[in-house]
């Protein structure tokens, strides 16, 4: 069952918090960073990204970077930009984007959850991120930014999301990128146990994004643990910042595929060997988007086409057979085109969803790439029933718009 607790959060007061909050550290190249925070000296990714402090080509990973982090973290509490809150509450986190809101409780969750699987993952994480990460959680004793999850629907947290958002939030603006983000203090004791109680009987919670920032702050609370000789389970260091939302709320986007040649078949060639496992219709020049589960759209010589799995190829009754990714990878990208390994294959490249599919005709159309192939998205049950086996899923499956904004809360670990 999962065990969460309410947490001291350190946040920005009201009149600064547009210039603090800012895009997640991964979401943005280091140059992108430079230009977001250019004149503000409050921007958060000073601290996340702190590599915009050095001049151009400084290599973020430099020991220099994490203790400038450090610095800055430091500086922002001395000059009152992030404020430590008095006591332990519980916050509601929620975001508007395209006429649609999701509603989200920021808890800390237990870093034991993560290591006995109570917290379950469907993504493999990558070392080198993962110690990325946990260089900067531990260098800066902190959860600067949120990791996002989802629980299975609750009623009764609904209620009490729904009760809190009926009061003035204490944050409520809109980012350059027109996502609304609205954010609320939980500070009511009753209600604070009331919602520690109901996610008490909470079995499992999912990672849906993430997986190496979740990682690296239970793999530094573990740390922390075995250093401490006199541990006991209640210190801070024992839990992570999350924002939980409820599955039913929570939309994935497709994530679409570019790739750079065709392996020396001409166009003809390659549509002749896909048409042995799909049924292929010509679909013009119009933008063609995927109808259902099982259906593909292909770019290719500036028109789309309708790619539909025929049956026998796929198997439905596999949580990772089912996926489309598992289905394009193995009949197209690997048995046609030879890309074996999505990770390291400088061939194919990704493009997430919100970016839609004027981005791959544009990636195509520019000659950078020869073809483009839209999916039909994942839905919540496929995550849910692949974390639930204890399955992994391919790389680049899920895409979740929006992204939590960090700066709006932080978590020291003492």
């Amino acid at each position: 069952m999962a065990k969460i607790k309410p947490f001291k959060g350190i946040r920005p007061p009201k009149k600064y918090v547009t210039e603090v909050a800012s895009r997640p550290y991964d979401v943005l190249s280091s140059a992108e960073a430079r230009e977001e925070a250019a004149g503000n000296e409050k921007s958060l990714y000073h601290i996340i990204k702190p590599e915009i402090d050095f001049p151009v080509g400084k290599d973020e990973h430099d020991p220099e970077v994490y203790d400038k982090a450090v610095e800055n973290f430091k500086r922002f509490k001395e000059k009152s930009w992030l404020v430590q809150d008095e006591k332990e509450n519980y916050y509601v986190y929620a975001q508007t984007m395209n006429g649609r809101t999701q509603y989200g409780l920021v808890v800390c969750s237990c870093v034991d959850d993560y290591m006995t699987g109570v917290i379950k993952k469907h993504e493999l994480t990558r070392k080198d991120k993962e110690e990325d990460r946990m260089k900067h959680v531990r260098i800066n004793n902190a959860n600067i930014e949120p990791v996002f999850f989802a629980y299975p629907d609750n009623p009764a947290l609904d209620a009490i999301v729904e009760e809190t958002v009926k009061q003035t939030p204490e944050y409520d603006f809109v980012s350059s990128d027109a996502i609304g983000h609205h954010f609320w203090v939980i500070n009511d004791e009753a209600t604070i146990q009331k919602i520690t109680e109901l996610f008490a009987k909470i079995p499992y919670l999912y990672i849906a994004d993430g997986h190496h920032r979740s990682a690296a702050a239970a793999l530094v609370g573990a740390e922390k643990a075995k250093q401490n000789p006199h541990h006991t389970g209640t210190e801070e260091y024992n839990y992570f910042m999350a924002v939980c939302f409820p599955a039913n709320q929570l939309k994935i986007m497709d994530y679409n595929r570019v790739v750079k040649d065709l392996n020396g078949l001409t166009p003809n060639e390659f549509l002749s060997k896909l048409a042995d496992d799909f049924q292929i219709a010509d679909k013009g020049e119009t933008i063609y988007h995927p109808q259902k589960l099982h259906n593909f759209s292909l770019y290719l010589g500036g028109r789309w086409y309708s790619l539909d799995a025929k049956t026998g190829t796929y198997n439905d009754n596999d949580p990772i057979g089912v996926l489309d990714v598992t289905i394009s990878s193995n009949l197209i990208l690997d048995k046609i085109l030879e890309i074996k390994d999505l990770r390291t294959d400088k061939r194919v490249d990704f493009v997430g969803g919100l970016r839609g599919l004027e981005e791959l005709k544009r990636r195509v159309d520019s000659g950078e790439m020869i073809a483009a192939l839209a999916l039909y998205p994942v839905s919540m049950k496929q995550l849910i029933d692949i974390a639930d086996t204890g399955n992994i899923m391919p790389p680049k499956t899920t895409w979740f718009e929006p992204k939590l904004r960090s700066g709006l809360v932080i978590h020291e670990l003492n």
